[in-house]
């Protein structure tokens, strides 16, 4: 079975990734029911087993499914289902929905300040990163630059509180940035709307610098609704017949890959 990943550009279609696949698998396994809220997961050696994945992947679809508040991992014990349905995903110490309502009133409006104090170094930073940016393939450097950015924008601003808020969150918006480039496949939009905020800031333009952050937040909390919220195939549960006691056991046979259009 091959699960690697095929990115393609523009509008056409891709491979899910192997991590995409398994935590599909899985999340589609513990919203129908599978797994009922309080049953553990089966031992990460059955799982790559049966899904036919390495350990390095499972666990990183774990990850996933722990930072979509589905499951919880315990030490020593395994990982437990503590939730049947997607809500509000939590990186490092905040909640997806906290991150967005504080950067909505913090970076909108450093955006402005930056556009009007930036200097040609602020400039020649941000520019940089967007070069390394754009050339990066790795899924976790990427998101350290992305971070780096908007820290740079903050920088631009020349307020040192602006960039203390940035850096406090910092972490946060890292393991953001990861979890919608690996799930919502974000990397050229994301790359795209930050080139839109530098070229505003090298105008001068503060309400094209404002407007430029905002269409920014905004694509990232859509981003967010599609992967925690999507709109439900059939009712779940509904028609569902009455479950068993079981011991569960993981799905049987290989996670199928699937194409998906951006």
């Amino acid at each position: 079975m091959n699960l690697s990943d095929s990115r393609t550009g523009g509008a056409g279609p891709r491979r899910v990734s192997a991590m995409e696949a398994v935590l599909s698998h899985l999340r589609d396994a513990i919203e129908r029911g599978e797994y009922a809220i309080g049953d553990k997961l089966p031992s990460e050696a059955e799982l790559c087993r049966t899904l036919e994945v390495s350990r390095s992947v499972l666990r990183e679809a774990l990850r996933a499914l722990q930072t979509m508040g589905l499951t919880a991992s315990r030490t020593g014990k395994g990982t437990f289902v503590v939730a049947d349905a997607v809500g509000d995903p939590t990186f490092g110490d905040y909640t997806a929905r906290d991150l967005l309502e504080a950067r909505r009133h913090v970076e909108i409006p450093v955006a402005r300040y930056a556009a009007r104090r930036r200097t040609p170094e602020h400039l020649e930073l941000l520019r940089r990163l967007l070069d390394r940016m754009d050339r990066e393939t790795d899924t976790t450097a990427w998101a350290a630059l992305d971070t780096r950015f908007h820290l740079a924008v903050a920088e631009a601003a020349q307020n040192p509180v602006f960039r203390r808020v940035i850096e406090e969150i910092r972490d946060a918006l890292a393991r953001q940035s990861a979890f919608l480039d690996r799930l919502g496949d974000r990397r050229e939009q994301s790359d795209r709307e930050h080139r839109a905020v530098v070229e505003a800031l090298a105008a001068g333009s503060e309400d094209a610098a404002a407007e430029a952050m905002a269409h920014h937040l905004e694509r990232v909390a859509t981003t967010i609704e599609a992967i925690v919220r999507p709109a439900p195939a059939t009712p779940r549960a509904a028609a569902r017949p009455a479950r068993p006691t079981r011991t569960p056991t993981a799905p049987r046979g290989p996670v199928p890959t699937e194409d998906r259009s951006r």
